[in-house]
C-alpha cells in the first residue's frame, strides 16, 4: 500500500472507532480481514497512526477545530512532529488517498499549538478526570499525561529458570535491546520511530524457549515487591492470563506452591500454556470463578498478591483509546469490585503475611483511598512503607513515588520510564 492509502485507512477505521464505539484492536483485526491485500507492514503502520491519532486526541481536536476523524489523524501526525509539507504530499487526492488539506486545515496545522489551553487539551486526557489526575500529581499534571500519551517501548521479563538477562539481551541485540533501570529482570526494547515497526517479539526463538515474557517493567517491580521466597505458600489471586503469576514463580524458584485464581475463567484460560513454557512446575492453578473453593482454603497464605481490577488508567500510552471510553460509572464499578477483592483475600492472609495489592492505574480512589479505607476497617493490617519492601527486594536506592507520598509506591511514564502502576504491602499483625 502506498502511504497515501495507510493514511486513508487510519481515518476510515478511526471512523469505525468512533462510531461503533469499540476498542481499536478490534477495530484494527476486523480492518485486516476484511483488505487481506494489506501486508503486515501495511497494518503496522496504520497501526501506529490510529494510536497516534488517540494518544493526541484532545489536543488534535482543540488545534485542528474538529473532532472528525480525519482532523484526529492529521492532527496526530503533526503531533508527531510530521512537517505540514509531508502531511500535505500524502492527502493528494488520488485513489484511495485523502482528499488534498484545504486552507483552513493547512492553516491549523501550520499554527498547531495548544500553549495556555485547559490542562485535559494539553495532556490529552478527559475533563471529567482532572479532578482526580490533578489530586495524584498537582502541578505535574500535564507533564504526567503528556508522558501517558507517547509511544511505549516493550519491556521483557527474564525467565531465571531458564535463561539470564545477559542470554536474552544478546539474543535480541537486533532490537536494541537494554538493560531496564530498576528491574534486575528487565530488558528493553525501545518504541519504535514513524516508520519503523514494532518488532513482533513473542515470534523470536528465544521466547518459544522459554527466556522471557513481554512484561513491562511497572509489573516486574509490583511482583517483585511481594518479597516471595522459596518454600512460600502463595496465592495470585487476579492472576489473569498469568503474566505476574510466573514472576513470582521464578521468584519461588519452583520450591513451594502458587496457587493461581481468577474470577473469570476466560481470563486465566491461556495460562496453561505459559506455565508450561516457562516450566514453572510450582503453579497449580485453581478452578476460575469458584471463590467459595478458594475461601475454603482459610488464612494459610504468607503472601496474597491482588493485582485488582482497575481502570487501566496507568497503560493509556499502550491502550489510548481506553481512556476516552472511559466514563464514570466504570470507574465506580471497578472501586466495587476492588472493595470486594480486597475482603476476600484479606480473609486468606495468615498472621505474619502480606498482601499485596496492584492496580495498573494513576487514579487516587482506585489506590490510596482504597487502601486507607481498607485500614479503617481491617485492625489486624498495617502497612509496610515501599521504601523498606524495595531495600528487602530489589537493588538500589528506592525511587520516590510519583505521587510524592511513603505509603504505596506510584510508578508512572515521566518518573519511572513504566508504565503506571500502584503497589501497597500491608502486613497482617495478628
Amino acid at each position: 500500500m502506498r502511504p497515501a492509502a495507510r493514511l486513508q485507512a487510519s481515518i476510515d477505521i478511526i471512523a469505525d472507532i468512533m462510531t461503533h464505539h469499540r476498542p481499536a484492536a478490534t477495530a484494527l483485526t476486523d480492518w485486516g480481514r476484511n483488505h487481506r491485500f494489506a501486508g503486515s507492514g501495511d497494518r503496522s503502520a496504520i497501526g501506529t497512526l490510529v494510536y497516534d491519532a488517540l494518544r493526541s486526541r484532545g489536543s488534535s481536536a482543540h488545534f485542528m477545530g474538529s473532532e472528525t476523524p480525519r482532523a484526529l489523524v492529521l492532527g496526530g501526525l503533526r503531533e508527531q512532529g510530521i512537517f505540514i509539507s509531508d502531511i500535505a504530499a500524502l492527502c493528494d487526492g488520488g485513489a484511495h488517498s485523502p482528499a488534498p488539506l484545504s486552507p483552513d486545515e493547512s492553516r491549523r496545522l501550520e499554527h498547531a499549538d495548544t500553549e495556555g489551553t485547559a490542562p485535559w487539551v494539553r495532556g490529552n486526557f478527559p475533563q471529567w478526570l482532572h479532578p482526580s489526575l490533578e489530586r495524584t500529581f498537582g502541578a505535574l499534571t500535564i507533564s504526567q499525561t503528556r508522558a501517558m500519551a507517547r509511544r511505549a517501548p516493550v519491556d521483557l521479563r527474564v525467565n531465571t529458570l531458564k535463561s539470564n538477562r545477559d542470554e536474552v539481551l544478546a539474543a535480541l541485540s537486533q532490537f536494541g535491546a537494554s538493560a531496564t533501570p530498576y528491574s534486575p529482570l528487565g530488558a528493553r526494547v525501545p518504541a519504535p520511530g514513524s516508520a519503523a515497526r514494532q518488532p513482533h517479539l513473542e515470534s523470536e526463538a528465544a521466547h518459544g524457549k522459554g527466556w522471557f515474557e513481554v512484561q513491562d517493567e511497572g509489573s516486574q517491580l509490583a511482583a517483585a515487591l511481594a518479597c516471595v521466597k522459596p518454600g512460600m505458600r502463595v496465592l495470585d489471586m487476579c492472576a489473569g492470563a498469568g503474566g505476574k503469576t510466573l514472576a513470582l514463580a521464578a521468584a519461588m524458584e519452583n520450591t513451594g506452591t502458587l496457587n493461581a485464581y481468577d474470577a473469570d475463567k476466560k481470563q486465566i484460560r491461556p495460562i496453561f500454556e505459559r506455565i508450561t513454557r516457562a516450566g514453572a512446575t510450582c503453579i497449580e492453578v485453581l478452578d476460575g470463578g469458584d471463590e467459595a473453593a478458594v475461601l475454603a482454603k482459610g488464612a494459610i497464605y504468607d503472601r496474597v498478591f491482588v493485582d485488582a481490577p482497575c481502570t487501566g488508567s496507568g497503560t493509556w500510552r499502550r491502550r489510548p483509546d481506553a481512556k476516552w471510553r472511559m466514563k464514570p460509572p466504570h470507574l465506580a464499578s471497578r472501586l466495587a469490585e476492588q472493595q470486594k477483592v480486597l475482603a476476600t483475600a484479606a480473609k486468606l492472609v495468615r498472621p505474619g503475611g502480606r498482601l499485596i495489592y496492584v492496580t495498573c492505574s494513576v487514579l487516587p480512589e482506585e489506590n490510596g483511598d482504597q487502601i486507607a479505607a481498607f485500614l479503617a476497617a481491617n485492625s489486624a493490617f498495617s502497612l509496610l512503607p515501599y521504601r523498606e519492601v524495595w531495600r528487602e527486594a530489589l537493588p538500589g536506592d528506592p525511587p520516590p513515588s510519583a505521587d510524592g507520598g511513603d505509603g504505596g509506591l506510584l510508578l508512572t511514564p515521566l518518573s519511572h520510564g513504566t508504565d503506571g502502576f500502584y503497589v501497597s504491602i500491608l502486613q497482617h499483625n495478628d
